[in-house]
């Protein structure tokens, strides 16, 4: 048993090296060597750039006339919306808006009551609801108030996340940090310098390689996630080792398997 102890010692030792992973290649955000350190302290300014509204994307479109808000107040027509409703969408990777919202087609077109087609593909929302005011106006004479807005930003985590899956988030913005703090994290073996990004565009798609680890992607175009964004970690080599999250794990593991081979010749021995 000793002589299989001493036999396995060189491998464990092995296992333990090839499967550590260093602080250095989880940390988030941190102030690379070949790049300008930004402070803590520092204001770091950014421009978001207006999204363009593409195919397969949800309206959720409120038309009120003014006697409307004036009898049943600014949020009058909306329908209810809370925390929970959120949470089951994000979880179920179910779209509220679905049966409710307006949805873009392969045309560039949402169809509306009694207005019919308006295209709005490749407009701000501020555009697109400027669109739907001039085909109301040219048909309804009483003065209304349209509301338009993007029903909710959906994206795909694909890889080595915790909890991957496709999740609908009912905000107007959204980082790519809270995006993958909304997946569960990355799990520890997650390459989380070289994240790739897919994203759509209207003249097709685009892959995006970011790396998480430099504070530098706060100034980035990639700071702030778009709808339909997929998000995808590939793991680090050690994965294929198949050791544990931590060096706690590994070391418990190369005992067990140790202690496993030793029983199995003690038995061929006896």
């Amino acid at each position: 048993m000793s002589r299989i102890l001493q036999a396995g010692l060189p491998f464990l030792v092995l296992i333990l090296i090839s499967s550590c992973v260093s602080n250095k290649k989880i940390i988030y955000l941190q102030n690379l060597e070949e790049n300008e350190p930004i402070s803590e302290d520092s204001l770091i300014t950014y421009e978001i750039p207006e999204y363009r509204l593409q195919y397969n994307d949800i309206l959720d479109v409120n038309v009120q006339t003014i006697e409307q808000l004036i009898e049943n107040g600014f949020n009058g027509e909306n329908i209810p919306m809370n925390a929970q409703m959120g949470n089951v969408a994000g979880q179920s990777g179910g779209d509220i808006y679905y049966m409710t919202g307006y949805t873009i087609d392969t045309n560039g077109n949402i169809r509306l009551p009694i207005v019919g087609e308006v295209n709005v593909k490749d407009k701000t929302i501020d555009e697109a609801r400027v669109a739907i005011e001039e085909k109301l106006k040219s048909i309804v004479k009483t003065e209304l108030y349209v509301k338009v807005k993007l029903g909710g930003i959906r994206y795909s985590a694909l890889g080595e996340f915790r909890r991957p899956g496709k999740f609908v988030v009912l905000q107007d913005r959204m980082t790519i940090f809270e995006a993958i703090a909304n997946a569960g994290d990355l799990s520890p073996v997650a390459k989380r310098d070289e994240v790739l990004l897919i994203r759509q565009y209207p003249d097709g798609t685009k892959l995006h390689k970011i790396d998480l680890l430099d504070r530098q992607i706060v100034e980035s175009p990639f700071y702030f996630i778009q709808p339909n964004d997929q998000i995808y970690a590939e793991p680090m080599k050690v994965r294929e080792i198949g050791a544990g999250e931590n060096a706690a794990e590994s070391i418990a593991l190369v005992i067990s398997a140790i202690t496993a081979l030793a029983l199995i010749l003690n038995l061929i021995n006896n």
